[in-house]
């Protein structure tokens, strides 16, 4: 079942249950209303009947040729009959069996009941007047007396009314099928109506579902059309652009990240290749194959960086997982950590290491990755500064946390290629140009490694002048938040 018939189905259920319960409450009020009418007509021909009736010392007087009643009139036709203590009929037309239909109730209290006359259903109203003396009406009573027309005296006079009830039932029906009418018109047209809305409204997800289908791994350029209509659709589509956006970066990244492995892999591979080959053309001296094998371990070592460095950058945030980081005192760290690195690099005098005294610099940390990363930082400032320019590593503390800045005097980066820095396998062009070695994975993974410690990585640079690497990290006890694993 589709989304439109879903929601046209939930829509009409619940527009027929209101349709229903309106048209039969006004099928129930129309009813009351119209029985009631009937009841206040009945009840005003009652209290006609009630007052024509004299009050006489020796009984109820009914004289009907002396009397003219005025009876309330009004839709449809009624009738009424006085009737004796005994059920004889005194006057009126309404007939015996009206009388016996209805029940005997205490005076001036109203009863009503249904009867059939002549095959008509009839509202019948009952009435009672008794005289207030009925001991002085039963004594004058006396068998055998003369009576002359009109002296007849009464205990109790029982008054009944009645009315047909053909009108109402026939002014009901017609409302009943007026209501159905209308109610079934009224649902038929939200039907037709309400699926046509739905249709419309959903019409984006339905070509946003077209749109998705054409979105695979190999075509990503694809994009979901974005409805004008400014509502929660509009955003959904706007999210999930932004959404295939991404992804489509990662997975240029990605590609990207391939293929530059592959070449920088290809590169120590094919230098071993070449010396093994060319050792083993003929037989040579012996210190000639100690010269092949030393470059081949030379460039097998650095087959070796790169591979770990590839698995550094490759591993997912979960797999990465931080070893049990420890307190590191920086002032005493970084200089241990420079001497003990670099005492046999050519450049170690231009290196300058600058720590505050008497000042506890101390963060959490893992000293072997903390010493990789400074070291990338350390090895592409002599790199890419030349000899004798000094190499500045400086330690300081400012309202964030610890600063490790490395800062160089050499050929400086220009801000494009500043953005792209710690991007995997970025080389810039300048660097390309002069032939400096590397693969571009250094900054990567400083990068990655400060993050991982709750701190990140600034950099500056202005071309001829160097460039300023900074390290920031957190100090032991601040609220910097540190991720549970490397994330990139």
């Amino acid at each position: 079942m589709t989304l439109t018939t879903r929601l046209t189905a939930f829509f009409l259920a619940a527009l027929a249950v209101v349709l229903v319960a309106f048209s039969g409450t006004l099928y129930s009020l129309a009813r009351t209303h119209l029985l009631r009418q009937l009841d206040d007509r009945a009840a005003a021909t009652l209290e006609t009947l009630v007052a024509a009736t004299e009050v006489e010392p020796d009984g109820l007087e009914w004289d009907r040729k002396e009397r003219t009643l005025i009876v309330p009139r009004g839709d449809g036709r009624l009738v009424w009959t006085v009737f004796d203590n005994g059920g004889r009929e005194v006057d009126g037309e309404a007939g015996q069996s009206l009388y016996e239909a209805t029940t005997a109730g205490a005076d001036d209290r109203v009863t009503r009941s249904l009867a059939t006359r002549d095959g008509e259903l009839w509202r019948v109203y009952r009435r009672s007047l008794s005289h207030p003396r009925p001991d002085i009406v039963e004594r004058r009573a006396v068998p055998g007396a003369a009576r002359h027309p009109g002296d007849e005296r009464y205990q109790r006079l029982t008054f009944v009314t009645a009315l047909p009830l053909a009108s109402v039932h026939q002014t009901l029906s017609t409302l009943a099928g007026w209501l159905v009418g209308v109610s079934l018109g009224v649902w038929l047209l939200a039907a037709v109506g309400g699926r046509w809305v739905c249709r419309r409204a959903l019409l984006p997800v339905t070509k946003m579902a077209a749109g998705v289908q054409e979105i695979t791994a190999d075509n990503l350029h694809g994009r979901l059309p974005s409805p004008t209509s400014r509502d929660e659709l509009a955003d959904l589509a706007t999210a999930f652009n932004d959404l295939l956006g991404r992804l489509q970066l990662a997975f240029e990244r990605q590609k990207q990240f391939t293929g530059e492995a592959a070449h920088q892999l290809r590169t120590p591979l094919t230098a071993i290749l070449g010396q093994v080959e060319v050792a083993l053309r003929r037989d040579r001296e012996p210190d000639d194959y100690r010269r092949a094998l030393a470059s081949v371990k030379t460039q097998t070592n650095r087959l070796r960086d790169i591979v770990e460095m590839l698995l550094f950058l490759a591993q997912a945030d979960a797999e990465a997982r931080l070893p049990d980081l420890e307190r590191i005192d920086l002032g005493h760290w970084l200089p241990t950590h420079v001497a003990e690195s670099w005492a046999n690099h050519h450049r170690f005098a231009d290196l300058r290491t600058a720590v505050p005294s008497g000042e506890s610099l101390i963060s959490l940390g893992q000293p072997a990755l903390l010493g990789q990363a400074l070291d990338n930082l350390i090895d592409n400032a002599l790199k890419y500064s030349p000899t004798g320019t000094p190499i500045e590593v400086r330690l300081g503390r400012e309202a964030d946390g610890l600063v490790i800045a490395v800062e160089d005097r050499g050929n400086g980066m220009r801000d494009e290629d500043l953005g792209h820095a710690f991007e995997p396998f970025f080389r810039s062009s300048e660097a390309r140009r002069q032939g400096i070695g590397g693969v571009g994975l250094g900054l990567s993974v400083t990068a990655r490694i400060v993050k991982a410690f709750g701190g990140r990585v600034d950099a500056r640079s202005e071309v001829g002048q160097g460039s300023r690497f900074e390290i920031r990290l957190p100090t032991l006890g601040s609220d910097a938040k540190r991720p549970s694993a490397l994330s990139e």
